[in-house]
């Protein structure tokens, strides 16, 4: 029998299109190690929900056992070698500051277990259970898009992997994606990305894998579960396992005695903690000149956050006095100065989930001027400026000024101690002030002139402590822990300034200028609750709105 040939031609069109589209969908090689058991590549691990883009390089042996990773462009570099026995070695090559102020490099050990080994590290996901979900184009590539999907009780995580072709039997990985949904929450809950260049299937010189010379390694003095995410940050985005961040969310929980209100709020504390603490993990790894640490904050959200931040614009007129510039034209300034070693602070408190850190800094700087004229150190009240402080335009917890303070202060006859007015309560109170007695009278106070260093180091010399603003809405303000605090971000005009703090040193480390900082966030934040800031630049505003009180 013979067949037509027009009536063969729609057949063979039809037959060679589904050999097309076949050869478009056919899946590349899914097997585990189908990038190569040697690679190199470099990209970029991007964070939005923590606000971070973190550039790394990796070298992977998988024969031999070895990977190394580094960020930043070598500022952190990280190894992993399997092959060392009995259950594997990591190591940590970081930059430090000795206490003398020494730049340094230095090197961690950490040794695997058999409960936690350490393994060759992988910046690409294991292909398992991926399947090609479609094709479009990334980056000016035509990329096949690999999809895979886990449950972990009531969250849900897809991964996405796109591939472009690359050399005859090569895939080339341009971007891997995560996206996290909790059914709990209603809402995504994780959200990262790692983009790929530069891939190839060799590497040079082979003392890639080489520790640093004349680096002796110790130990990490850290928990182990924290030293085990310090030697390898790398695992918790490819793994597709449960970030070992939850594990450290329980170390937090139990030392701040964290109890939350139902499994909805556990779940959204536990994010907020996750997303912080990586942005913590990838500052440090930055290698600026200030360290960050997880704190009693690190559940917060930047909402939370910024309602710790009780400094109010305002259009009341301000009553403070000129600056006495000719009185102290001849005083010769210190090159440091810190009113602790004097004993004219109290010590650091907790303002709690309250926006009053204008009444912390106007009590600070009331402390020091009553202690330099009568040598006693009273704690005076924040309370009382919590609770009477309405009329001059404070609002209590919901934020206010300290020069409106000093004018209430003065308008009302003075301000009790804390011992006569009554204990610091964290929210707002029924004023009676009628049943204390004035500690402290002031005639008036003092509007050091705006960005004015000098001036404000004399204010400083002559008056003791000083009230300040700051910008601290930068993230990094909320963890810092050591080091001069200098962020580009921070604000200094004066409707960026937010947040207000006591000023009661200066100095210069390391050629160095800074200002020497007391916050009310406990002894927890920063320093034991004090903060290092950089003076160049006027950073995050210091000098732009400082007063000090006229004492009766």
């Amino acid at each position: 029998m013979r067949t037509s040939r027009v009536g063969l031609l729609p057949w063979m069109l039809s037959l060679g299109l589904c050999h097309c589209l076949l050869a478009w969908s056919s899946p590349p090689d899914l097997a585990p190690h189908s990038f190569g058991i040697i690679y190199h590549v470099s990209g970029v691990l991007s964070l939005p929900y923590a606000e971070v883009r973190e550039p790394f390089e990796a070298w992977v042996d998988l024969a031999g056992g070895r990977s190394r990773i580094q960020y930043y462009h070598g500022q952190v570099v990280t190894y992993q070698f399997s092959h060392e026995r009995p259950f594997g070695v990591g190591y940590k090559v970081t930059p430090e500051t000795t206490a003398a102020g020494e730049n340094v490099r230095r090197c961690f050990r950490v040794n695997g277990t058999k409960a936690h080994p350490i393994r060759v590290q992988s910046v690409l996901p294991n292909l398992e259970g991926f399947q090609v979900v479609g094709h479009e184009h990334l980056g000016g590539q035509k990329c096949s898009v690999l999809q895979n999907e886990t449950h972990w009780g009531l969250r849900r995580n897809v991964y996405t992997l796109w591939l472009a072709g690359g050399p005859p039997g090569l895939r080339l990985p341009v971007r891997y994606a995560v996206r996290g949904f909790s059914r709990l929450l209603g809402s995504h809950y994780d959200k990262y990305q790692l983009d790929y260049s530069n891939f190839s299937q060799h590497y040079s010189p082979e003392d890639v894998f080489s520790l640093p010379d004349r680096v002796p390694c110790g130990g990490v003095p850290s928990p182990e579960v924290k030293h085990h995410m310090q030697v390898n940050p790398m695992w918790d985005f490819v793994a597709r396992e449960e970030d070992r961040a939850h594990r450290l969310f329980e170390h937090f929980r139990h030392r701040h005695g964290r109890r939350y209100g139902d499994a909805a709020e556990l779940e959204h504390r536990r994010r907020n903690f996750l997303h912080n603490l990586r942005f913590i993990d990838s500052h440090n790894r930055a290698n600026r000149p200030f360290r960050l640490a997880p704190n009693h904050l690190t559940d917060r959200t930047p909402g939370e956050l910024a309602a710790l931040r009780g400094r109010l614009r305002s259009s009341r007129p301000n009553h403070g006095q000129p600056f006495p510039h000719e009185q102290l034209a001849n005083v010769a300034l210190p090159e440091s100065l810190d009113w602790r070693l004097y004993g004219a602070v109290t010590p650091v408190k907790d303002q709690a989930v309250c926006g009053s850190c204008w009444s912390f800094a106007t009590t600070g700087t009331l402390e020091g001027a009553l202690f330099l004229k009568t040598g006693e150190l009273v704690p005076l009240s924040q309370q009382m400026l919590i609770d009477c402080s309405w009329d001059v335009g404070n609002f209590g917890c919901d934020g206010g000024l300290e020069w409106q303070a000093f004018d209430w202060i003065q308008g009302h006859g003075g301000l009790a101690s804390a011992d006569s007015y009554g204990p610091y309560e964290g929210q707002n109170g029924v004023c009676h002030s009628n049943t204390s007695t004035a500690a402290i009278r002031i005639v008036g106070y003092v509007n050091v002139p705006p960005a004015n260093p000098t001036a404000l180091k004399l204010a400083l010399l002559r008056h003791g402590p000083v009230a300040v603003n700051v910008d601290a809405s930068p993230r990094s303000f909320a963890f810092y822990a050591n080091g001069i605090y200098y962020e580009p971000q921070c604000g200094h005009k004066l409707e960026q300034l937010n947040h207000a703090v006591l000023l009661v040193g200066y100095g210069v480390l390391q050629g160095q200028a800074f200002w020497l900082l007391k916050n009310s966030w406990s002894p927890l934040w920063g320093n034991s609750g004090y903060m290092l800031l950089a003076m160049k630049d006027n950073d995050c505003g210091v000098t732009t709105a400082a007063t000090y009180p006229i004492l009766e």
